[in-house]
C-alpha cells in the first residue's frame, strides 16, 4: 500500500532542511570555537538526513533510510574523533579557539 504525501509536507521539509543546512554553514564559516564548529557540522548532517528521510517517504523505498543510518554512523564517529582531538588540543594550548591551532601547521 503506497501512501501519498501532500506537496505541502514535502515543501516544508525542503525549506526546513535548507534552513538547517544554511544555519550550519554560516556557523562553520563564522564561528571560531572548535566545539561550535563541530555542532554546526552535525546540524548540516541532520539537514541532509531530513532530506533523505523525505525522499524515502516520497518514493516508498528504504534506500533513503539506509543512507540515514550510514550518515548517522559517520556523524557519531566524527563526533568521537573530533571531540578527542579538541580535548587534546585544549590540554596543549589551553583554548578551543580555531586561531590558536594555526601554530600546529607543519
Amino acid at each position: 500500500m503506497s501512501q501519498t504525501l501532500s506537496p505541502n509536507i514535502l515543501y516544508w521539509t525542503h525549506f526546513t532542511a535548507i534552513a538547517l543546512f544554511g544555519l550550519g554553514m554560516v556557523g562553520v564559516l563564522v564561528r571560531r570555537n572548535a566545539i561550535i564548529v563541530l555542532m554546526c557540522l552535525e546540524l548540516m548532517l541532520n539537514a541532509v538526513n531530513l532530506i533523505l528521510v523525505e525522499v524515502a517517504m516520497r518514493t516508498g523505498t528504504a534506500d533513503g533510510l539506509i543512507f540515514v543510518i550510514f550518515v548517522m554512523t559517520v556523524a557519531a564517529a566524527e563526533v568521537a574523533v573530533g571531540l578527542g582531538i579538541v580535548l587534546n588540543l585544549y590540554r596543549l594550548k589551553g583554548s578551543v579557539e580555531i586561531q590558536t591551532f594555526k601554530s600546529l601547521q607543519g
